[in-house]
């Protein structure tokens, strides 16, 4: 755990938090500043940035979580949808640099807008930018 990050604070016990989930490796507790009534954060008790930086062995503890408190929040609230969502790094809106998911129930007509979607000049940009991706895996 980072010393000063907030969520390794709040996941010491160290700073309040509306508790919904805990186990040995994962945390869930309402936002401080929802969306809407019932949006929760699921992270890893362990400091990871980014999603990008957690181990493999603990993305089954964190689907876990987030299935299991994603089903409450939309029982008790009514919701009949849910955005599950993660930011990576402060350019995507990532305010805390601490890897967490926000669970955001949805009722119709709620206000809540996505992004605008863009679209590629052709299938070869698009296959081009493909072929790029998958040789950065290799």
């Amino acid at each position: 755990m980072a010393d000063d990050c907030i969520f390794c604070k709040i996941a010491r016990g160290e700073i309040f938090c509306a508790e919904l989930y805990n186990t040995d490796t994962v945390l869930a507790f309402l936002d401080i500043a929802p969306v809407h009534k019932g949006h929760a954060l699921v992270l890893p008790k362990a400091h990871h940035e980014t999603i990008f930086d957690i181990p493999p062995d603990l993305w089954r503890d964190i689907m876990t979580a987030q299935q299991i408190v994603g089903k409450a929040i939309l029982q008790v609230t009514g919701a009949p949808g849910m955005n599950v969502m993660t930011n990576c790094y402060k350019v995507a809106g990532q305010l805390v640099p601490h890897a967490h998911w926000h669970l955001i129930p949805r009722h119709e007509g709620d206000g809540l807008e996505l992004w605008p979607q863009g679209a590629y000049g052709d299938n070869e940009e698009m296959n081009r930018l493909a072929e790029a991706v998958r040789l950065a895996m290799e």
